[in-house]
């Protein structure tokens, strides 16, 4: 039997047709990763839109400490 060391030419290997897979999907790197990756940019900027939320309270907050301590 004749083995094929080419997952796009898979001689001798029954079982119907495969999909052609791209150089990134044979590196594990497929279109499930773009979505974990997408997944992880959703959540970084929830968390950067957070901090930024609370570092405004916080500078609000000084603000007015220093507004009365002004008057």
């Amino acid at each position: 039997m004749t083995d094929s060391k080419n997952i796009n030419n898979p001689v001798g290997q029954g079982g119907g047709q495969r999909k052609r897979q791209s150089r990134a999907e044979r590196q594990n790197n497929g279109p499930h990763r773009n979505l974990d990756r997408q997944n992880a940019a959703d959540r970084k900027a929830e968390l950067v839109r957070k901090m930024r939320e609370k570092a405004g309270a916080a500078e609000r907050a000084g603000q007015s400490d220093d507004d009365t301590a002004q008057s």
